[in-house]
């Protein structure tokens, strides 16, 4: 069922006023909605997964009318569950923004019930499917509306939490690691954070950038193409390895303290850590990687973290920056003493009273 053609609106029209909506409201099923959604969205399915393979199943083994009788009565008490659970406290001008796979179906449905309660819902025509071609699109001409400085360093030295300090004091920042919830290594991978979907984490970045000025310069960090099983979107690696740079370091035993209070969950699980180890045997053999792991297991982590950074992440660092960042080699150098947050945040003013 589609509503009437007052309550569709366009993919970049609704994008474009996303800020007039009270609520964005996407009606698929729970996989489809955790494998990616327009940010900020809520999720009311009319029909949760097993629900959907349940109607699909009988539409193609029995009838389409069967499917849909059994369709409507889910639909109408999944959507009766969600007016009561969510909108029944929102006032008559409450105006929600409704979506879909294709705008089909369940967002008619959805967006009729909320029409005839006597709210101004709105149905998103084309449904995800559109929202999907308009991020791929704008990701890849968005990059180059900016200007990046990108943050460089060695494993340890800190660009992390120098990004997050200039978040924090009002900076633009593409903090990749974090919304690909990944480190950027083999042991990057975060405890208990499983990463998003690539869609998902191109959304993310698309919302990151389309909020933007793009008179005012945005920090980000010299990844490399894929951070863990996540690969950047093209347009955004090409500004990146074009940009300035800001070559950030700190002494070694510094760069040690700070990876034992970020890795704190390795250091506290040496056999987490050894199953990640068996990932570089092919780079330096069976006799360094079984050391490196009785390391671990007597607690030996300083010693092993150091060992780490000196024959294997400070090597592939120095073989990749100059080979894929072109202006690295007129990086501005920022040396830091310490790990303290005062040093963070002195580092993270002066980067920004430079762009003022």
């Amino acid at each position: 069922m589609r509503t009437g053609p007052s309550t569709l609106i366009s993919v970049d029209e609704a994008l474009a006023r996303i800020n007039d909506f009270d609520a964005v409201i996407d009606v698929r099923s729970p996989s489809e909605f955790a494998e990616d959604h327009i940010p900020g969205a809520i999720n009311c399915p009319v029909l949760d997964d097993a629900q959907r393979a349940k109607v699909g199943t009988l539409y193609k083994q029995v009838s389409p009318f069967d499917a849909k009788k059994l369709g409507a009565a889910l639909v109408a008490r999944n959507i009766a569950e969600s007016v009561e659970r969510y909108f029944l406290d929102k006032p008559r001008e409450w105006r929600p923004l409704v979506y879909c796979w294709r705008g089909g179906n369940r967002s008619g449905a959805m967006t009729h019930v909320l029409g005839k309660i006597g709210w101004p819902a709105l149905q998103l025509d084309g449904g995800y499917k559109d929202y999907r071609r308009h991020v791929n699109a704008a990701l890849a001409e968005l990059p180059a509306r900016f200007r990046f400085n990108v943050v460089c360093g060695t494993t340890g030295s800190g660009k992390s939490r120098l990004l997050q300090e200039l978040t924090r004091q009002g900076a633009q920042v593409i903090d990749l690691e974090q919304l690909a919830a990944h480190r950027g290594s083999v042991l990057g991978n975060l405890p208990e954070e499983p990463q998003p979907s690539q869609k998902m984490f191109e959304s993310r970045i698309w919302h990151a950038l389309r909020g933007f000025d793009p008179a005012q310069v945005i920090f980000i960090e010299s990844e490399s193409k894929k951070v863990g099983n996540l690969r950047v979107p093209d347009a955004l690696m090409t500004a990146m390895r074009e940009s300035p740079c800001i070559s950030l370091s700190l002494p070694q035993d510094r760069r040690v303290a700070l990876l034992m209070e970020d890795y704190a969950h390795f250091v506290n699980d040496p056999g987490a850590l050894n199953t990640q180890l068996d990932c570089l045997t092919r780079l330096h053999g069976n006799e360094r990687i079984k050391r490196w792991q009785e390391m671990a297991t007597s607690g030996a982590m300083p010693a092993l973290v150091e060992e780490l950074l000196v024959h294997h992440y400070d090597p592939a660092y120095l073989r990749s920056i100059e080979r894929n960042f072109s202006q690295f080699g007129q990086a501005k150098q920022l040396a830091l003493a310490d790990i303290s947050d005062a040093d963070f945040v002195a580092a993270a003013r002066l980067l920004a009273a430079e762009q003022e």
